[in-house]
């Protein structure tokens, strides 16, 4: 593993790789879980009814901008979260191992997940207002508008408006839901890959190398799309409401349950499973090879006592 400042730099750029590879079906599953949003069952458009279908729809309409809308928001978002998840999770994890047990190299679920949480929810923290603009220029559509519609220009004008409108407390709406989100992925997405990563070097003899790091990538990617989807909608729903539609995290909750069905906490999952398998696997596969890079690079240039500090 590289410094703490190495990893948060290789995570961050392996993200962006990823991002740029499943953009487009993180447009449709925001889209998909605006559309009939506080409308009955029966009176709920269907604009976009599954991953495949809500690519085709944009591209057709709007063209390839249309699907990489917001993606510079993306982009610095995924360099702040991905790179506080992934170079913070060790640090804590060994701060809190070492506290709790002899061994520092001890393996505990709970220590884990706790330090997946944390490292997630710090992230997800500071990127907040980015993913609150990509999500608002995601959203909008000239042809098949779903959700309250914000018209931006670009990231830049979107962050100008809202603080001229809201002030900072704007940028920072619906940061709670961001945090709870992204604790409840991160809180499972490197116990999960390790885990994987761990049991099938045991049980199938597998060796190091980029098959094992997309196999143990793509059951993290799984398990942390079925954890995080509700409270991923419960947030793209607070990120772009206008006003105060909804009073916090489980106003959003009770009021879509209440009027669309508990199901309507499951809007998008397709498309988000269709970003995040991939997503996940780029990310922590990219992670892999983008450490020892930056681990290479940092022996190079690093004295030891000063590598042995950061």
């Amino acid at each position: 593993m590289a410094t703490t400042l190495g990893a948060f730099i290789a995570g961050g750029i392996a993200a962006c790789g990823a991002v740029t590879a499943t953009h487009p079906f993180e447009t449709v599953k925001i889209r998909m879980q605006l559309q009939g949003e506080l409308q009955e069952k029966g009176l709920q458009p269907r604009l976009y009814r599954g991953p495949i279908h809500g690519v085709s729809v944009i591209v057709r309409n709007e063209g390839i901008g249309g699907i990489y809308r917001g993606i510079g928001a993306a982009y610095i978002y995924q360099m702040i979260l991905n790179g506080c998840r992934l170079g913070f999770y060790e640090p804590i994890r060994g701060t809190i191992t070492t506290a709790i047990f002899d061994d520092a190299k001890t393996q505990s679920l709970g220590v884990n997940i706790f330090a997946g949480a944390t490292s997630g929810i710090l992230g997800a923290a500071a990127g907040s207002p980015f993913f609150l603009v990509k999500t608002r220029l995601q959203s909008f559509s000239p042809f098949a508008p779903v959700g309250t519609q914000h018209a931006y220009k670009n990231a830049v004008d979107g962050m100008r408006q809202i603080h001229k409108g809201e002030g900072i407390n704007g940028l920072y709406r619906g940061v709670g839901a961001a945090m709870v989100r992204t604790g409840f992925g991160s809180s499972v997405q490197l116990p999960t890959y390790f885990f994987a990563k761990r049991r099938l070097i045991k049980h199938l003899g597998m060796e190091e190398g980029p098959a094992l790091h997309l196999a143990s990538s793509t059951a993290s990617g799984f398990v942390v799309c079925c954890v995080m989807h509700p409270p991923d909608t419960i947030m793209s729903r607070m990120y772009n409401q206008n006003g105060n539609l909804y009073k916090g995290v489980f106003d959003c909750l009770g009021k879509t349950v209440k009027t669309e069905g508990l199901l309507a906490i499951y809007k998008g999952f397709l498309p988000h499973l269709a970003r995040i398998l991939p997503h996940t696997i780029l990310t922590l596969s990219l992670a892999e090879q983008t450490n020892k890079l930056m681990r290479k690079f940092e022996d190079k240039i690093l004295p030891t006592n000063i590598k042995d500090q950061v």
